[in-house]
């Protein structure tokens, strides 16, 4: 039965929720509720055979003892929590962008509209930014609306820009807020990038690299939002 790494709510808008994972200080290793390391997975999830072959382990399709230690460490790497090495959405969704950084100039969905576009793929939960058609700043994972609070899709333009926006309507921070539509905005997130649920609506990024769209793009560049969000 698949099921995801985690579970845990989102406290407003930049995802200032806390999880029941808490970490040992200076150990690397992810712990569960009541400070527990997780069993190894003795079972196979749902994206086993691709997480198997970005690996580099034997790709059958199976879990061993050997591809649980491997996903385990690469759940801690990445902060998927909890880290006991079951391939679920999650881990899948850190494999999808590190194949998308591996595209380089060649990766494929925005249109060259020959200015600055904020790239923004909902199906792989990643943005990048184009100049001309050349990528100036690499895919870093996103996280988009979840089911209800869908981000829209289509063509916009920055319009609005705050570096320290709090939302009195979620009552949370949106660090480098940068406001495309409506309600709207790409903006930092204090929450674990890759877990579910998604946002209510915006753009949610790790805050290093929302810090780095805010100085890479202004008021007036364009936004392309395409493609669907897998997962709640």
């Amino acid at each position: 039965m698949a099921r995801a790494e985690s579970a845990v709510g989102e406290a407003g808008p930049g995802g200032g929720g806390t999880t029941a994972a808490v970490r040992a200080s200076g150990s690397g290793k992810a712990y569960g509720s009541g400070g527990r390391v997780p069993e190894c997975a003795l079972s196979a999830g749902p994206y086993q055979r691709e997480v198997e072959a970005h690996l580099g382990l034997v790709v059958d399709g199976l879990q061993s003892p050997t591809d649980c230690e491997a996903i385990r460490a690469y759940q801690v790497k990445h902060e998927i929590e909890p880290a006991e090495g079951y391939a679920g959405l999650y881990t899948y969704r850190v494999v999808v962008w590190e194949r998308a950084l591996a595209e380089g100039d060649a990766i494929e969905g925005c249109p060259d509209k020959g200015g600055m576009v904020v790239c923004v793929d909902k199906n792989r939960q990643i943005l990048w930014v184009e100049k001309a058609g050349k990528v100036v700043l690499r895919p870093v994972p996103a996280r988009t609306g979840m089911p209800g609070y869908g981000t829209r899709t289509g063509w916009f333009q920055i319009f609005r820009r705050e570096e320290d926006f709090w939302s009195d309507l979620y009552g949370g921070p949106m660090p480098f807020a940068q406001f495309f539509s409506g309600g709207q905005a790409l903006h930092g997130s204090y929450r674990p990038i890759f877990e579910d649920p998604g946002s209510y609506g915006c753009v949610n990024l790790r805050y290093e690299d929302a810090q780095a769209l805010w100085n890479g793009v202004g008021l007036g560049d364009e936004v392309y939002v395409w493609g669907q969000r897998t997962g709640g």
